[in-house]
């Protein structure tokens, strides 16, 4: 759970008892998410997120997943503004689907929709959308979300056969990038991998064309192509550092430094 919760901060499983009276007033705002540098990704989103971010693979062993790079900071999205609307053009679907969650039972391999009490719009007021409807039933509503939830993990798990392949063929490799902020002080950002290209290179015919049936090659480019995108965020970043610096230097204050990544 500790990839899936990277923002959900009580997470709970969705019950007709617990939850009849409970609302969801959906908002605007992605200030939820502006703590974190970097979210997973699915395959099937590698043409859009790779147009405007980094795809990188995090993680180890057989637990590898794509991943968005979104900021440079440990604990700074460069893509959220400071009034909580969303920069980019593509929002990835791991945040899409928050306040709900699915979790895996440590018991069994049956799958529990959790929702984010902590969240603003969770309430009883009747404010948004109900999850049950006055006989306990599912309100058409908590049916999209878990459609869109079935449908997410259901790509998300296609996702790691596809990381396993890449794990198989030995084609990744750790990679760090460097950054250097408006104060001229150098970040580095670790701990995660890309595809060897002259590995893949060296491929055989057969792998290839296996990984061309399934489109596992169509992402590998894909990903090999948005690695550009370091620099647009790292701009976006510097930008963002230097707006925020502009009120401390007005009242003649030092913005507090920020320590390496």
């Amino acid at each position: 759970m500790a990839t899936q919760l990277l923002f959900y901060d009580n997470a709970a499983p969705v019950s007709s008892k617990k939850h009849a009276k409970t609302c969801v007033k959906a908002g605007t705002s992605f200030a939820f998410a502006s703590k974190v540098n970097s979210v997973p990704l699915t395959a099937s989103e590698f043409a859009d997120a790779a147009a405007e971010y980094p795809v990188v693979f995090a993680g180890e062993g057989e637990n590898v997943i794509p991943t968005a790079i979104l900021g440079v900071a440990g604990e700074k999205n460069a893509y959220v503004n400071a009034d909580g609307s969303w920069a980019g053009r593509y929002v990835p679907a791991f945040i899409r689907r928050y306040p709900f969650v699915f979790s895996q039972q440590t018991d069994s391999d049956q799958l529990v929709l959790h929702i984010d009490e902590s969240f603003e719009g969770v309430n009883t007021d009747d404010r948004g959308e109900r999850l049950f409807d006055a006989d306990g039933n599912q309100t058409q509503y908590l049916k999209n979300v878990l459609a869109f939830l079935q449908d997410y993990q259901a790509r998300f798990n296609r996702s790691t056969t596809y990381c396993k392949r890449l794990v198989e063929l030995d084609l990744l490799r750790p990679m760090q990038a460097q950054f250097t902020m408006p104060g001229g002080e150098q970040r580095s950002l670790t701990g995660f991998m890309t595809v060897d290209r002259e590995k893949l290179k060296a491929i055989d015919k057969d792998t290839l064309a296996a990984m061309m049936s399934t489109d596992e090659l169509e992402c590998t480019f894909l990903h090999l192509a948005s690695l550009r995108h370091f620099g647009q965020v790292a701009d976006r970043a510097n930008e963002e550092t230097a707006e925020a610096e502009k009120p401390a230097a007005k009242k003649g204050k030092k913005a507090p430094a920020e320590s390496d990544a």
